[in-house]
C-alpha cells in the first residue's frame, strides 16, 4: 500500500513537525469511531504513533487497520486518512530519536509494570487539507 503522490504542502509540514498533539481516530469491532489525542511524529512520509501494547487503539488497529487522524486546529484543517501497521519490536531508531527531540519522551519505555510498548506506522491513503479531498 503506498502514500499518496501528492505529499502536504511546506505549511502543513510544518505544522506536523511543531504541532504536540493529533486526534486518532480507529474503528471498533463494532463499527463505531474511537477517537483519543495521541502524541506523534511525522517522518519519512508517515505518522508515527506511540501506545501501550494493550490498548484499545491496538486491538482496533488489529481488527482494521483504517484510521484517520486530524491535528487539534479546527479553523485550519488537516486530515489523513490511511491505514496503521501496529509495530511490536525494533522501533526505527530515527523515529525514536524523533519522539525524544518532540517531546523529551522515550516512546519505548513501558506506562506500567510488565507492559510493553508499540509504535503505529500510519501510511496516508488521502489528505483532506482546508476541507479539500485531495
Amino acid at each position: 500500500m503506498n502514500d499518496l503522490a501528492n505529499a502536504p504542502e511546506p505549511a502543513v509540514l510544518k505544522r506536523l513537525a511543531e504541532e504536540k498533539n493529533v486526534w486518532l481516530c480507529t474503528v471498533r469491532p463494532d463499527g463505531s469511531a474511537h477517537v483519543t489525542p495521541v502524541w506523534f511524529v511525522y517522518e519519512g512520509s508517515r505518522w508515527w504513533i506511540g501506545s501501550d501494547h494493550g490498548s484499545v487503539k491496538v486491538r482496533n488497529i488489529q481488527n482494521d487497520p483504517r484510521v484517520s487522524l486530524a491535528l487539534e486546529d479546527g479553523r485550519f484543517p488537516v486530515v489523513a486518512e490511511g491505514h496503521a501497521s501496529v509495530i511490536r519490536e525494533g522501533f526505527p531508531r530515527e523515529i525514536v530519536a524523533a519522539f525524544a527531540a518532540k517531546y523529551a519522551w522515550d516512546v519505548t519505555a513501558p506506562t506500567r509494570p510488565g507492559g510493553s510498548r508499540v509504535l503505529f506506522e500510519v501510511r496516508v491513503t488521502r489528505w483532506l487539507l482546508a476541507g479539500v479531498a485531495k
